[in-house]
This record gives C-alpha cells, structure tokens and sequence, in this order.
C-alpha cells in the first residue's frame, strides 16, 4: 500500500498555523520574522506527521540549493583512499543536517588542468564550497570571495585572509620533531605528506625545519623526501632513506598513512623500529593505535575540524554572527611505541 504523502496544508493545519508561515520555517527563509515558539510547533507537526518537503519547491521557495560542496585536490582513487576524511566528512554531515544541508562530494584530480570547481556555484549546483587542502595558490578561491560567494577553506593562505578553520600543522611538526630530538636523535629525517605546492605540507615542512634550527642541528637535503598522500609513496621514500650512506636514526613523517607504507619498508629491511628507526606520524587516523609498533603520531581534531568549516560556512551562507573568520585548531602528541619514548 502506497504512503499519501503528507502536505504543507496538513502540517499547517496540525500547527494551527497558516499554509505561509509553514513554508518559510521549513524552507529556513532568510529574513523571516516567525518567533521561536511558532517555528517549534511547525517543527513539532512536521516530525509528528512524517512530512518531507519536496526537494524541487525547498530550492523554488528559498532560491537556495540547500547544497554545500566538499572540494579536495585529489584525484578520485586518492580521495576515497584517505583514511583521514571519514571523520571530517562525519563532522561536517552533523552541522549540515542541522541546518537542512547536503554535502556533495567533490574531489578535483590536480593533474588534469580542466577541471576546476568554481563552476558549482556559478552553474547553481551548490550555495556554497568548503575547499579541504588548499594549494599555496588558489585562483579560483580568492575569485569566488571577492565576488562575495561563499567559499571556506580548511588552510590558511599566505597573504589572504578568506574564511578558514585549521590545524594548527606548523606546531604540529614542530611537536613530532622536537619529540624526536628531544630522544637523542640527531640525525632526523622528514618524509612529506604531499609536495610543498600543498599548504599543509608546506607547513609541515616548515615546522620541521625550525626544530632543527631551534636544536642547532643542520638542515640536509638529503634527508627530505616527499610523499604523494600514498602508503606506496611513503615506502619509496623510505627506502631513498634507508639507502644514504649515513641514514637517519628518526624519521618525522607527515601523514600516517604515508607512514604505514614506510614502516612496511623498514621490517622488509629486516631492521627494528624503534630500536633502529624511530619514526612519528601526522594525524592520528584510528588505525595508528593498532599497526605494529602503535604509531606515534600528532593529533588532529577531524570530526571538530569537519563540524568547525561547516558551521563557518552557514554562518555566512545565512548571514549570522559568526566571529572570528579565521580559526586554528589545536593540536597535540599522541606517543605510542614507534618512537621508543616508552623504552627510554
């Protein structure tokens, strides 16, 4: 038996409440005056009667998509592969749905110089986008916010001030490097997340290099390889390590998953970590504690960073307060076994 689907008039007549004044509570109208008791018993009816707004009048109604996109620099494979995003995406999801929002998916392969992603909001598919890793140079978002659309960013661009949330990955580095040397190493290497054209690699990079300075240790080339967001690109560079005539003691490396590819290449070695290699991760994805040795790792906040980007850009979307534009997420050390911190 087929379901009679449920009306606006059925739910006005439940509230007590015009036909109207349903339609501007749960199409979230911009700019209407209803008071919150009158909004809670619309609320109430619709849940009580199991009515769904029809997606086609919401968007004819509110001139609005009810739709945020989710853009990263990844190709596809790369993107559904990232054992950090689950949780991001789960945060960003939570806030959405408090404000009657979709996410849209949007990953754009930074190898193919077509495509782009401004086209979401120009072509009205979308009100607005979360840019998630941005690179050191972004076009397409600064356009989008001189235009006055919205565009948020999870990342900071040098010498711009569009509405970001962050981590904080300069300090972050810092504490998994400082970390190691502050174990006795002298001789650590960093095995980059991605390449420096990424701004949290750059970053990342960047906070390496001020442990070393701060420890009066030199900086060596040599000892800097670059990751691709892969576990197969991690064990490559570690294997570029292992291979120098003097090879480091400590490796800083910045993404656990990058990480997981170059501690498989270590016990191919035959060599022992900590014990011959002591190495620290970036992120803290949930299997860090469960690979052999647990992983050390610097804590990011995903689910909060996912919820904070999200929160930022309906703020703007429905012109409310919303602070402070450009947010930075703390992070902080995780030890585990991998850097033998527990041995010492």
């Amino acid at each position: 038996m087929t379901r009679k689907r449920i009306t606006g008039a059925a739910v006005a007549k439940e509230a007590g409440v015009s036909r109207t004044t349903v339609s501007l509570v749960l199409n979230n109208i911009p700019n209407a005056s209803i008071p919150a008791e009158t909004r809670r018993k619309v609320m109430d009816a619709a849940a009580r009667l199991k009515y769904y707004p029809h997606a086609g009048a919401r968007r004819l109604a509110s001139g609005r998509t009810w739709t945020l996109a989710f853009v990263m620099h990844q190709s596809p494979e790369r993107a559904t592969s990232d054992l950090f995003l689950p949780q991001v995406l789960h945060g960003l999801n939570t806030v959405a749905r408090q404000y009657g929002y979709y996410i849209l998916f949007w990953p754009v392969d930074p190898a193919d110089p077509q495509e782009d992603y401004s086209h979401l909001i120009y072509e009205g598919h979308v009100d607005g986008i979360i840019l998630s890793g941005p690179l050191l140079d972004e076009p397409e978002a600064v356009a989008l916010d001189e235009q006055g659309l919205t565009i948020v960013l999870t990342g900071r661009l040098p010498g711009r001030t569009l509405p970001c949330v962050d981590v904080d990955n300069y300090l972050g580095a810092r504490q998994a490097t400082d970390h190691l040397i502050g174990l006795g190493h002298r001789r650590v290497a960093l095995i980059a997340n991605a390449p420096r054209t990424y701004l949290s690699s750059y970053e990342r990079h960047r906070g390496y290099q001020a442990s070393l300075l701060a420890a009066g240790l030199p900086y060596d080339e040599a000892l800097v390889q670059e990751g691709d967001f892969t576990g197969r690109s991690g064990y490559r560079a570690m294997n570029a390590l292992l291979d120098l005539a003097e090879p480091p003691t400590a490796v800083f490396i910045a993404s656990d998953v990058v990480a997981f590819g170059a501690i498989q290449a270590v016990k191919n070695r035959g060599l022992s970590i900590p014990r011959d290699v002591a190495i620290v991760g970036f992120d803290d994805v949930a299997i860090a504690q469960y690979v052999e040795p647990h992983l050390t790792t610097v804590h990011l906040p995903a689910y909060d960073l996912g919820w904070q980007v999200g929160q930022l850009a309906l703020q703007l979307l429905n012109k409310e307060p919303a602070g402070n534009l450009v947010k930075l997420l703390a992070t902080h050390l995780v030890i585990r076994d991998s850097c033998g911190a527990r041995l010492s």
